[in-house]
């Protein structure tokens, strides 16, 4: 037992250089560029340690934002004018829909968890298969899914050349009027505003050491030595690599329903891999997993102990955890004028 703890704990901290390389190396010039085509920048605070505290936004252009929102809302971008984005990620609630998959048009089912919208600009890919390189390639994916919008930029474009609301304000802000750039632009600048900052575990980690109650102190040094930093970790704590499920242990059947990447790329390698979610406002999420087929949280920590890192937790273990896990909540994005 002392030995699998050992080879645990050095897993974690391996992974957690890796994962702190992949930000600078990575992470941040991709922030870069990306804020300089849409004119959105943050501020970008590096501490000592695995977790980073949540970049804060330092400018972004809000008539951008603006349009975007109405986009988000708006069922227009659906073929039969019933879903929008904010059906499937309702922003005041976690970013999420709190079902296990998500309903589109006709009623129809998705076969994955909608993973939630909040942060989603600082992981390294959008979608559980990572099949997306950025918020931009994202948008367009619901959009024309059949079992989602199920629509086309020229059934958009042509429903919102319709709504003088919507001329006039991509008018003003671009000099071809509507377009599919426009529409993906505003979108993304929006998503890009839906950040949550403020929480306990980033005022802490920024030198506040009352920020967590003296259990969530407890949670953070087990999260840490039990490894779960080794995947769940930087800005999102989550969000920025690959993980195979049950990469120690078994995990129960109802996980295994889906292949992950292995649908995407057809590598035996990415059999059940998956992108490793953020648990940022992890709360306000459930149910849990890409199917989401676990309800609670107290399951959800106890399947990926024993899975991923061998571990059974004392019940103790797993109250200190989910303490933490209320540290990770932050500011909710104001949506109360959002465009309906």
């Amino acid at each position: 037992m002392a030995n699998r703890y050992f080879i645990t704990l050095l897993s974690g901290l391996l992974c957690t250089c890796v994962a702190l390389w992949l930000y600078f190396v990575w992470q941040k010039p991709h922030m870069a560029e990306s804020t300089q085509i849409l004119t959105t920048t943050y501020d970008v605070k590096v501490v000592p340690g695995a977790i980073q505290p949540i970049p804060t936004l330092k400018a972004i252009d809000e008539q951008w934002v603006k349009l975007g929102r109405a986009l988000f809302h708006s069922p227009l971008l659906s073929k039969d004018n019933t879903i929008s984005c904010a059906s499937c990620h309702n922003i005041n609630q976690g970013g999420d829909d709190g079902f296990p998959v998500s309903t589109g048009i006709d009623g129809q089912l998705g076969s994955r968890n909608s993973p939630t919208v909040l942060n989603a600009v600082f992981s390294f890919r959008q979608f559980w298969d990572g099949r997306s390189p950025d918020l931009a390639d994202q948008a367009q994916g619901p959009i024309h899914n059949p079992i989602e919008m199920g629509s086309t930029f020229n059934e958009v474009i042509n429903k919102l050349s319709k709504a003088p609301e919507f001329v006039a304000t991509f008018e003003r802000l671009n000099p071809e009027g509507i377009t599919s750039q426009a529409i993906i632009k505003a979108l993304v600048t929006f998503e890009e505003s839906l950040i949550t900052p403020n929480a306990a575990i980033d005022r802490y980690l920024l030198g506040d050491s009352d920020a967590l109650t003296q259990q969530q102190k407890r949670g953070l040094e087990k999260f840490t030595s039990f490894g779960c930093v080794s995947c769940h970790q930087g800005v999102n704590i989550g969000g920025n690599l690959y993980q195979r499920l049950g990469r120690i242990s078994e995990v129960p059947k109802k996980l295994l329903d889906d292949e992950g990447r292995f649908v995407l790329t057809q590598h035996k390698n990415d059999q059940f891999v998956f992108k490793v979610p953020s648990l940022r406002n992890i709360t306000l999420t459930a149910p849990y997993f890409h199917n989401g087929s676990v309800s609670g949280l107290e399951e959800a920590v106890t399947i990926m102990a024993k899975g991923q890192l061998g571990l059974d937790l004392s019940k103790q273990d797993i109250e200190d955890l989910l303490a933490l896990f209320e540290a990770f909540s932050g500011q909710l994005p104001n949506e109360s004028g959002a465009d309906k």
